[in-house]
C-alpha cells in the first residue's frame, strides 16, 4: 500500500491539464510530456520490457507472459495522464486523512473551503479508511492518475511474484482524455491486445460497459449592432437570442436533473455580445434512437428560430464525439465475465453501473479493441473536493493482478 500511495503523490505532482484550444495538436499540453517522460522510466526501473513514448505522449510498456503461458490472449491496462481543463491541477498538495470519521472535511481554514458531507454523503462510504483530499484550491488528480498508480503497481507486483502466472500484458498510459482526444492517435495493432481495460471509473467495485452516446453542438448566433441610441427596429442582439434559445431548450434534461440510464444536454459555455454570440453544448444519451432525437432537435429548434429571425441568425455546428461501447461487446461475454469475478475476488462484490460519460475504451472499442473500464477508487472528479480513499486504489490494483491470473488459469 505505501508503494502505490508513494506513485501516486509523485504523479499528483506534475501538472498534466489538458487543454481544449488547441485543436490538431497531441498532446494538447506540452506539460503532459514530463509525467509521460517520468513514466517511461519508473516503467523500465521496475523491469518492464518493450518500454517506449512515441512522438505524441503515449506511453507503451510490456509484461512478458510467464513461462509456459505464452498462448494465454494478449490483455492490456491503460489510463490517461492528463486531467480536467475544468480546474487547476497547477501545485497540487495533497493531505492525507488516515481513519477518517465521517465529519465534513476542512480543506482550508482561512477560505473557509469545506467538503460537507451533506453535499458529498459518498464519503461516509469510507468511514474509517484512509482518503487522500486536497488543500481545496485544485483538483488532486485521481481521475486518472490513480489508475495509472494501480497498473504499476500491479504489474511490479507480477514482477515481484513470479508464482502468479500471466500471459503477456500491455499498457499503456495516454495523453488528453479529458478532451476527448485520447483515443485518436493510440495505435491499436502497436498495442496488440485481444481485448483491453481503462482504469478510469470511479467508486469501488464498479464495472463500466454502458456509456452515453455523445455529440458536441456548437451555435453561433449573428446578431446586428447598432448605437443603442438609434437601435429600434435595427438592431439584433445576439446575447439576448442566445438567452431565449437556451430558455426553450427541456429544462429537466440536464446533468443536474437527471441520472442513470437518462440523457442530457448541457450548456457548457456561453460567449458573447450583441454582435455575436455562441452557445456550446455536449449532448449525452445511452439510448442510440434517443441520441439521434436529441441532436435533431438542436437542428430544429435552430431552423425555428431562423424563421423567426431571419436565414443565417442561428448556425448549429454538431458533431458526434463517441458513441456506446456496449454494442461492441455484447457478444464477447468472457471480457466482461472475467472483470466481475477479478473485482469480486478483491472487492467482496462487484456492480455493474451505467457510465454517465466515456471514456477512451469507448472509442477503442469501436477501433477494435474491446474496453470496458473498471474502478479506479477516487470520488467527485474535475474539482477542489475530489478525493481518494487509499484502500479503493489497493482494491483496484488487486483486480488487474487478478484479471491476468483469470486470463491465464482459463486458457
Amino acid at each position: 500500500m505505501k508503494d502505490i500511495v508513494q506513485r501516486f503523490l509523485k504523479y499528483v505532482s506534475f501538472d498534466t491539464q489538458s487543454s481544449e484550444n488547441n485543436p490538431g495538436q497531441c498532446p494538447s499540453t506540452e506539460k503532459q510530456f514530463r509525467l509521460a517522460e517520468y513514466l517511461l522510466e519508473e516503467l523500465k526501473a521496475i523491469g518492464m520490457q518493450d518500454v517506449e513514448m512515441d512522438s505524441h505522449g503515449y506511453v507503451f510498456a510490456t509484461l512478458p507472459a510467464s513461462k509456459g503461458m505464452e498462448q494465454v490472449p494478449v490483455v492490456g491496462f491503460i489510463a490517461h495522464m492528463d486531467t480536467s481543463p475544468d480546474c487547476s491541477g497547477t501545485d497540487v498538495k495533497p493531505r492525507i486523512i488516515e481513519n477518517y470519521d465521517g465529519t465534513d472535511i476542512v480543506l482550508d481554514s482561512t477560505e473557509g473551503i469545506v467538503t460537507k458531507v451533506s453535499q458529498f454523503p459518498e464519503l461516509l462510504h469510507h468511514k474509517g479508511e484512509d482518503i487522500i483530499v486536497t488543500d481545496g484550491h485544485t483538483l488532486l488528480g485521481a481521475d486518472d492518475k490513480a489508475g495509472i498508480a494501480e497498473i504499476t503497481s500491479a504489474m511490479a507486483y507480477l514482477i515481484e511474484h513470479p508464482k502468479v502466472k500471466h500471459g503477456k500484458v500491455r499498457v499503456c498510459f495516454n495523453p488528453d482524455e479529458e478532451i476527448g482526444c485520447g483515443a485518436h492517435l493510440f495505435d491499436v495493432e502497436k498495442f496488440g491486445c485481444e481485448w483491453a481495460y481503462t482504469m478510469d471509473g470511479s467508486e469501488v467495485g464498479e464495472l463500466e460497459y454502458e456509456n452515453f452516446n455523445a455529440a458536441s453542438a456548437k451555435i453561433t448566433i449573428n446578431g446586428i449592432s447598432v448605437h443603442p441610441g438609434y437601435a429600434k427596429d435595427k438592431m439584433v442582439n445576439a446575447a439576448l437570442l442566445a438567452t431565449e434559445f437556451a430558455q426553450q431548450m427541456p429544462e429537466n434534461e440536464v446533468p443536474e436533473r437527471t441520472t442513470g440510464y437518462e440523457g442530457f444536454f448541457h450548456l457548457y459555455q456561453m460567449q458573447g455580445g450583441v454582435e455575436q454570440a455562441t452557445l456550446t453544448y455536449i449532448i449525452r444519451d445511452h439510448n442510440t434512437q434517443m441520441f439521434q432525437m436529441r441532436k435533431r432537435l438542436i437542428l430544429d429548434m435552430c431552423e425555428r428560430m431562423n424563421e423567426k429571425y431571419g436565414a443565417g441568425t442561428f448556425l448549429p455546428e454538431v458533431k458526434d464525439t463517441y458513441y456506446n461501447m456496449h454494442t461492441q461487446l455484447v457478444d464477447k461475454p468472457h471480457i466482461t465475465d472475467i472483470a466481475k469475478s477479478a473485482i469480486e475476488e478483491a472487492c467482496g462484490f462487484a456492480k455493474v453501473v451505467p457510465i454517465r460519460g466515456g471514456t477512451d475504451g469507448a472509442q477503442l472499442s469501436f477501433k477494435g479493441l474491446p474496453c470496458p473500464n473498471i474502478f479506479a477508487g477516487g470520488l467527485n472528479f474535475h474539482g477542489r473536493h475530489e478525493f481518494l480513499p487509499i484502500q479503493s486504489m489497493e482494491k483496484a490494483m488487486m483486480t488487474v493482478v487478478n484479471i491476468c491470473k483469470l486470463v491465464a488459469e482459463a486458457n
